[in-house]
């Protein structure tokens, strides 16, 4: 029988429906019927090999527990933090992140770390247990979890990458970044490349060097002589992100950020804003033609209150709004509206 999504599946359909009722207490019971005809399909087509399904087994299995490890803490803010494994504590570096760890969480936010030694665990000393979760991965060689969140309930440990990357950029509210080596450049990248192409909402992205130190400053170089004069780079993709060297640069960043700006979402392909505070006309007016590069043609950019596909989040409902035609190409203008929200 060739199973379809839509509801043409006769006696598998039924059987599905029943399943579910079955079970009790499923949310969102339309999407659990997609995933499990998902799973039928797959193995209709996968023949010998079963490597395919191992990994959709895992990857389901994997993703279901983040979600239910990170979803009692949704409400709180968390600040993803990268950077070797390989620094040592009598490094100034490791202190810099024990303190900023201790920094995040004085500010009421969790961190994120990969739970290892280095950055991570300087990281997880600062903030403490009770303000960390770990995202480990499973290597070849043994791995165990930093001293910190050894036994922590909010310690998960991967086995695909691509899983813990997930974690990583969907549950932060924002990113910092710490000298590191191939696993952290990789992590910079990919951090990047989704804010670049709007695959992920703009997020403060925050390269740390130690006082006189070159880390980020070389890459950035690197940047502006190599990728933007070739054409790789834009301008305004400078915007995504920002190079500090000091503890207390970093959290006024990520702090900044917040001031007024709160979160962002698509309605009906026009941009909503969500705003702690309400600006005034006058500001509108003049982001309309600071940022009217950035706007589909013939779009508008005005206040509002809640649309009323927005209904699913009552908890903002009092929040003002700022809505937009943006025209979904150039996300570093869309960094710089935020940063003029902000400084509004």
């Amino acid at each position: 029988m060739q199973l379809r999504f839509n509801r043409c599946n006769g006696p598998v359909d039924k059987a599905i429906d029943q399943l579910i009722e079955l079970a009790g207490d499923i949310h969102s019971p339309e999407l659990v019927r997609e995933m499990i005809l998902a799973a039928l399909k797959a193995a209709q087509e996968e023949r010998e090999d079963k490597a395919d399904l191992k990994l959709m087994n895992s990857t389901l299995k994997e993703m279901r527990f983040t979600s239910k490890v990170f979803g009692p803490y949704r409400h709180i803010r968390k600040v993803t933090v990268f950077g070797s494994a390989r620094t040592q504590p009598v490094e100034h570096i490791y202190s810099m992140a024990r303190l900023l760890g201790k920094r995040i969480a004085e500010a009421g936010y969790m961190v994120i770390t990969g739970g290892g030694p280095g950055i991570m665990q300087a990281v997880n000393e600062g903030a403490g247990s009770e303000h960390s979760f770990g995202v480990n991965i499973r290597l070849p060689f043994e791995q165990r979890p930093n001293p910190v969140l050894e036994g922590n309930p909010r310690l998960i440990v991967y086995k695909y990458f691509f899983n813990r990357k997930v974690a990583f950029i969907k549950e932060a509210d924002a990113i910092v970044l710490f000298p590191g080596g191939f696993g952290t450049l990789d992590e910079a990248m990919e951090t990047l490349t989704l804010v670049q192409t709007g695959k992920r909402d703009p997020i403060p992205l925050i390269l740390v060097d130690e006082p006189g130190g070159s880390y980020w400053s070389e890459y950035i170089r690197f940047f502006r002589e190599k990728l933007l004069t070739e054409g790789y780079l834009s301008d305004s993709d400078f915007h995504l992100f920002e190079l500090v060297d000091s503890v207390q640069e970093a959290m006024e960043r990520i702090n900044r950020f917040y001031r007024r700006y709160h979160s962002l979402r698509y309605v009906e392909g026009r941009l909503v804003i969500r705003l702690s505070s309400s600006l005034d006309t006058g500001s509108v007016m003049t982001l309309r033609e600071r940022f009217s590069d950035i706007l589909a043609p013939e779009g508008e950019m005005h206040l509002s209150g809640p649309l009323p596909a927005e209904g699913d989040e009552p908890e903002i409902e009092a929040l003002p709004r700022l809505v937009m035609d943006f025209d979904r190409k150039n996300f570093g203008r869309l960094r710089s509206l935020i940063d003029a929200i902000n400084s509004g």
